[in-house]
């Protein structure tokens, strides 16, 4: 019997379920992929919006401005990259300068820093914006993080605080049992007295299991250009002036660890789970770059992927009791700028359970994380007397990014650790470099197998079915 049952791993649930983990409760999420992070959570910019764009009245403006307060402090806590790079907001001709207008008097309601910079003050800090850019809105406290990175580092410290997490449990069926839910996947049933509907682009399948629906997803993909990190052709993540019909438009975003993303365009697609990339949506977020930027060397690209967004007939986020299903709290169409107001989402959340539930903060619930070994961080004695003391730290699998067997095992090792290799790759980063894992990918195979105890047979590299080796030959 839980008190609450969180559906969904990405950054919402995961946000969650940390605050969660605070209280004397019995929590558990469940996750119909193989690891944590996979849908929206995983393919993103990667920006934490500093809450000017969303317009007036809505959820989203409030949420976004006090999600994005908190990142800074969380990403200490939990030991997650958090860079801030500022956003430049960039103009072209007389009609998009009167919309920076409107975003500036949104900053100013809402006590957003930003600066207002004309082509000359711009072009001194980027040099490659494009020769129709006539004016820029500077946010400088906009930030970067990995957002696959702070999912999972919530969610471990949830469960090192009590909290359950379930992989590859699809929820297939809830019923109304009494004053409880009982949820129904292949890894069993759970029963609780809450549940907090936090599937992103299946969200609507998971209402509609307690509640006719109002709204319904009309998934949303966006295709990205990942850049090598020794181009760098920007400093600041860089915008077009938004529009309703395109939402933020194609960006140009620096990472935290160097590379420059260049995307997303913006197609709906019939399946919510259609991540493929397509020659027609690569060509277009080339085309649409070139409004605000050029020189951009997209022939350096090393790797291209697609990520789907829980779009809703609603425009606005929806955190709210379910009407006729008490208890159930949907958590849904959360969009951009979604990834920015994940903990301002979970508080609302919060709220809403506060209602009825009551909430005692347990004193022994611990709400940072052990921070990770990164031998690369470290000066050179640091990292001399680590590799005395454990070898495997001296020992660089992946190249491209100088990660060690050592910071390999620990993430498999680690509560809530890697079990593919691409849970491996996004925990810390072999793989994310320009090989892309065609010199590591073979190691890592072999040291999941021997950490997990299974043949090299079994090591798939992300859901249960992709398997990458397929038998042993014997010379």
């Amino acid at each position: 019997m839980y008190d609450v049952v969180i559906i969904g791993a990405g950054i919402t649930g995961a946000m969650l379920c940390r605050k969660l983990s605070g209280y004397q409760l019995r929590i558990a999420v469940i996750e119909k992929e193989n690891d944590t992070a996979e849908g929206a959570t995983m393919a993103n910019s990667a920006v934490i919006h500093t809450g000017y764009d969303p317009e007036d009245g809505t959820l989203k403006a409030e949420l976004n401005v006090k999600g994005a307060q908190q990142y800074e402090a969380i990403c200490r806590d939990l030991h997650c990259l958090y860079k801030t790079v500022g956003a430049y907001i960039a103009a072209c001709g007389a009609e998009e300068e009167a919309q920076l207008d409107v975003l500036a008097a949104r900053a100013d309601a809402r006590g957003i820093p930003y600066r207002r910079l004309d082509r000359a003050q711009a072009l001194g800090q980027e040099p490659n914006l494009s020769d129709g850019v006539t004016a820029v809105l500077d946010f400088y406290t906009t930030a970067v993080v990995y957002p696959w990175e702070v999912a999972n580092a919530c969610l471990e410290c949830a469960c090192e605080n009590g909290a359950e997490l379930f992989l590859n449990a699809p929820c297939q069926a809830i019923q109304r049992d009494g004053d409880c839910y009982v949820i129904e996947t292949p890894a069993g049933s759970f029963r609780t007295r809450y549940v907090v509907n936090a599937a992103g682009v299946h969200a609507d399948a998971i209402h509609a299991m307690v509640a006719e629906p109002s709204w319904h997803v009309t998934p949303r993909r966006g295709e990205y250009y990942v850049l090598d990190k020794d181009t760098q052709p920007i400093r600041h993540i860089i915008f077009p002036v938004p529009s309703k019909e395109k939402g933020k438009g194609v960006l140009a975003i620096p990472t935290v660890y160097g590379n420059t993303l260049i995307g997303p365009n913006s197609d709906f697609v019939d399946d919510p789970d259609d991540n493929g990339t397509s020659e027609d949506g690569l060509n277009y977020v080339r085309a649409n770059i070139s409004k605000t930027l050029k020189n951009i060397p997209l022939n350096r690209s090393i790797r291209n992927f697609a990520g789907v967004r829980p779009t809703t007939t609603c425009p606005d986020f929806i955190v709210e009791e379910v009407a006729g299903a008490p208890h159930f709290i949907d958590a849904v169409s959360i969009e951009s700028p979604g990834l920015a107001s994940a903990p301002a989402v979970a508080d609302k959340i919060i709220e809403i359970l506060s209602a009825s539930l009551e909430l005692i903060p347990d004193a022994s619930a611990v709400m940072t994380r052990k921070a990770p070994v990164v031998p690369a961080e470290l000066s050179q004695a640091e990292r001399n007397e680590l590799i005395r003391s454990n070898p495997a730290y001296g020992k660089i699998i992946c190249r491209c990014e100088q990660i060690s067997e050592g910071e390999i095992v620990d993430c498999i090792r680690r509560t809530c650790g890697a079990r593919t290799v691409k849970g491996v790759k996004k925990r810390v980063r072999p793989g994310m470099g320009r090989c892309q894992g065609g010199f590591c990918e073979p190691r890592v195979v072999e040291i999941l197998a021997r950490e997990l105890g299974i043949s090299p047979l079994e090591v798939v590299y992300d859901g249960q079915d992709s398997r990458i080796l397929e038998r042993e030959n014997r010379v």
